[in-house]
């Protein structure tokens, strides 16, 4: 049997161009931004920071409808995909009010939390545009995931570099003012995201509008109330939350230990921080492409289990494994031999350079179990075994912590590079014994006559929309 790397690679190269557009918009506003002094680069900062963190509560339901939504596919339950369809965008709605109306209110404190004086002035001017518009961020990244869990990454990838571009264009005319424009400064920053959002959403809409007319009109129509005690749209509600609750309990947690992780570095000056961050922007090249191989993982993991594929999840676990190790280890090895040349690039502080220099080094040892334990995660994660896998993360970043915090005492800054690494072994270790039984599902679908066509879900070479069942066509989930 054909193996699944072609497969896992269509899913994952346009996820990755998606995710590396944004790293690249996010570093050209920021140096924007950067010509208004440190007071504005702190806020936008401590907006950025805000963001991650309700990201993750955002990626509760937007990976766990990207995750039933397959699932539901793979196992020919039409109506259960559209119920996926319609609980994911009710849990959006609720989800944007009730973060973005706190948010609002209390933007002034929020800003006063972290920063004082001129700075906490301008991000709470930052918040005062960001928070309302919050409904745009959650609602894309909803959209995004029903197209993903369709199997269609490509619609997503062209959305992205859509707002990004438009992001690109606006910063410097609504931060700095170009002719008419008044320069709008940190405000200018949180408008232009705001615009480039909204117009990439109407133009998601859109799309989605210009499918139901293409296909008539028409809709999935399959078994009248789907399985038995499949429930209604707040039962599904709960099985994307569940879904979704490791991918976003994985996220939260490397942010926070990033935080403190930083804090850790901070003790050794300026320059160590600055390397730190040229360091991290060089090394999210190539972490991102972990991550787009792990929601590739999770969507093909997901079809699978919904089709009750036992056989082709072990060899699918097995190629994510190959691959994952190939993309580490070619990291690992740029990172170890490039990191000098990398590092001049960013910046000409030799100082700064060096630290960026040590920490790219170090790092080299941590990618290869970095990107097995992220890539794996989604197959992990999509068949049910996300608990186990959240408590090998959460053990192996407080391992971090406490190796850097220690090692830093003998070894200095290189100390605290050296802790990601060893949290990342851990990782990995922890993952493989937790996850040992739990390569297949524990609960799989009852065995289906041989006689019966595969509803293993095909997609449409026209425009990437999954056809259930093979011939007869269907539309993706509203």
């Amino acid at each position: 049997m054909r193996g699944h790397l072609p497969r896992l690679t269509a899913l994952a190269v346009p996820v990755y161009a998606e995710l590396l557009s944004g790293v690249v918009a996010s570093v050209i506003g920021t140096l924007w931004v950067a010509g208004l002094g440190g007071a504005a680069v702190a806020a936008v900062t401590l907006a950025g920071t805000v963001e991650n963190l309700l990201l993750g509560l955002v990626l509760v339901v937007a990976s766990g409808t990207s995750v039933r939504l397959s699932h539901a596919l793979g196992a020919g339950d039409r109506d259960e995909a559209a119920r996926t369809g319609r609980a994911a965008w009710r849990l959006c709605a609720v989800g944007s009010l009730a973060l973005a109306v706190p948010g609002f209110l209390l933007r002034d404190r929020l800003a006063g939390v972290f920063l004082d004086g001129e700075a906490a002035a301008r991000a709470a001017e930052y918040f005062a545009v960001a928070f309302p518009a919050f409904a745009l961020f959650f609602g894309q990244r909803v959209a995004d995931e029903l197209f993903k869990g369709a199997g269609d990454t490509r619609t997503p990838m062209r959305i992205a570099l859509l707002s990004n571009a438009l992001l690109l264009l606006l910063d410097p005319l609504l931060i700095l003012g170009a002719g008419p424009l008044p320069a709008l400064g940190v405000p200018g920053a949180a408008l232009a995201l705001t615009l480039s959002r909204a117009v990439a959403f109407a133009v998601t809409l859109r799309l989605r509008g210009g499918q139901r007319r293409q296909r008539g009109g028409r809709v999935w129509r399959g078994q009248r109330g789907g399985r038995p005690g499949t429930g209604g749209v707040g039962a599904a509600a709960l099985r994307i939350v569940r879904a979704g609750a490791p991918f976003g309990l994985d996220f939260t947690a490397r942010m926070a230990a990033g935080a403190a992780q930083l804090g850790l570095v901070a003790g050794f000056g300026v320059a160590a921080v600055a390397g730190y961050g040229v360091g991290y922007r060089v090394l999210l090249v190539a972490t991102m492409a972990f991550y787009a191989l792990r929601q590739a993982a999770a969507i093909e993991a997901a079809r699978l289990t919904g089709a009750g594929a036992v056989d082709a999840l072990r060899t699918l676990r097995r190629d994510t494994g190959r691959l994952a190790a190939l993309l580490g280890a070619g990291a690992a090895l740029l990172s170890a031999t490039l990191a000098a040349p990398l590092a001049t690039l960013f910046t000409d502080d030799r100082a700064v350079a060096a630290q960026s220099v040590g920490f790219l080094r170090m790092s080299a040892l941590q990618l290869l179990p970095y990107a097995l334990v992220v890539a794996l995660g989604g197959v992990h994660q999509a068949v049910g075994a996300g608990r186990p896998l959240v408590l090998a993360v959460l053990a192996g970043l407080g391992v971090q912590l406490a190796t850097s915090a220690v090692l830093s005492g003998p070894l200095g800054v290189s100390g605290v590079w050296l802790g990601p690494a060893v949290g990342a072994v851990l990782q990995l270790v922890l993952t493989v014994l937790l996850t040992r039984r739990r390569t297949v599902p524990a609960r799989q679908s009852e065995p289906r006559n041989r006689t019966q066509p595969h509803p293993a879900v095909h997609v449409s070479p026209a425009d990437g929309s999954p056809v259930p069942g093979g011939p007869r066509r269907g539309r993706p989930v509203e």
